[in-house]
């Protein structure tokens, strides 16, 4: 049980640690960061429960005022960005992308984990994230997907080297990735 808890907490400070990478911001206030990645490993190395737990910790956090989002950014008036919708959506995309990973166990962790990260931590998080950036910026949801469209090559990459990191642990510490135990 500890473990596992202490799991959970290590992976929060992954995803606050991504957001020391340089943040590129775009014109929607939405920045491009490493961040989203952290979301994904979360799903995929800890499990559904677990990794939603985890990102849970991370938002509660930088509500509290951590300047843990990229760029140093914290507080309640991230909840007024147009970042809304995608910080709402974590807690479901590491959900999901560690509920896909889980589920598959009778496929290679990184195929199972590329899925999850794929449909969890891109598709699923796209949801609330355009419709953030829609009410937020005053767009129309087809005007908002457009502008989610300039983050989807960043968030493939970011699929494939979350599914290659949950590989290489599985392979190195196998009792460490929760979503297949």
């Amino acid at each position: 049980m500890e473990k596992k808890i202490v799991l959970v907490s290590l992976f929060a400070a992954v995803i606050a640690v991504l957001g020391l990478a340089p943040k590129v911001m775009l014109a929607s206030g939405v920045p491009i960061t490493a961040q989203s990645m952290g979301i994904m490993l979360c799903g995929t190395v800890l499990g559904a429960k677990r990794g939603a737990l985890a990102v849970l910790l991370f938002i509660a956090l930088t509500a509290l005022g951590l300047p843990l989002l990229s760029g140093g950014r914290g507080g309640l008036g991230i909840f007024a960005s147009p970042s809304v919708g995608f910080i709402v959506g974590f807690p479901l995309a590491a959900y999901v992308a560690g509920l896909i990973t889980t589920k598959l166990k009778m496929v290679k962790i990184f195929y199972s984990s590329l899925l999850g990260a794929i449909i969890g931590g891109i598709f699923v998080l796209y949801i609330p994230g355009i419709i953030g950036m829609s009410i937020i910026l005053g767009k129309s949801i087809s005007e908002a997907m457009v502008i989610a469209l300039i983050y989807l090559p960043g968030d493939l990459i970011k699929a494939f080297l979350c599914a290659t990191l949950t590989q290489t642990l599985f392979k190195l510490r196998p009792a460490d990735v929760l979503s297949r135990s």
